[in-house]
């Protein structure tokens, strides 16, 4: 079975749909067992360079993301730590999942911008956290996201913010 068949969003139907399918496929697989796990596979299939560091959405509502990381081969760096740009795909995924979930539902958004601070190796399993600010309509503007990235021991490894462009989604033909 095609996996991308089975799932309950896809790029066109995130960009067409008159409502929040992000909101809606979480609030309806999250509480079921493996339910992160498919949303998270999803997000991946949508946005595939975001699946190449297999991050789990692990809780998802208004203004708020958590997303985890294993810490593995493929995205370690020479000096065995998680390397720098799987971390900014990490915090990246954290702010947009945050946005996404957030938006209203005529509303889209892009990432206009991004900056990231490294403040120490990063090793093990890490936790990103995103408090996004409220999106109260679809009207055009610019929302500054930021994003913390921390490790099991609770320590703060980076932190960042997404200059993140919301707007009306286009009228389908």
């Amino acid at each position: 079975m095609d996996l991308a068949s089975v799932l309950p969003f896809s790029p066109a139907s995130i960009a067409s749909s008159p409502h929040n399918v992000i909101r809606q496929a979480w609030d309806r697989l999250s509480p079921l067992p493996g339910g992160k796990i498919l949303f998270s596979k999803a997000v991946g299939l949508a946005a595939p360079y975001t699946s190449t560091i297999g991050a789990r959405v692990e809780q998802l509502r208004m203004r708020y993301a958590e997303v985890s990381m294993e810490d593995r081969r493929s995205v370690r760096n020479h000096l065995s730590c998680v390397h720098a740009i799987a971390l900014t795909n990490l915090l990246e995924l954290t702010g947009n999942v945050a946005v996404a979930y957030t938006l209203p539902d005529d509303a889209r958004f892009i990432v206009a911008g991004l900056s990231i601070e490294y403040l120490k190796k990063a090793r093990g399993v890490l936790r990103a956290t995103s408090e996004c600010p409220e999106i109260p309509s679809s009207e055009r503007r610019e929302y500054i996201v930021p994003v913390h990235i921390w490790n099991a021991a609770g320590e703060e490894v980076a932190r960042g913010e997404l200059k993140t462009l919301v707007g009306p989604k286009r009228e389908r033909s």
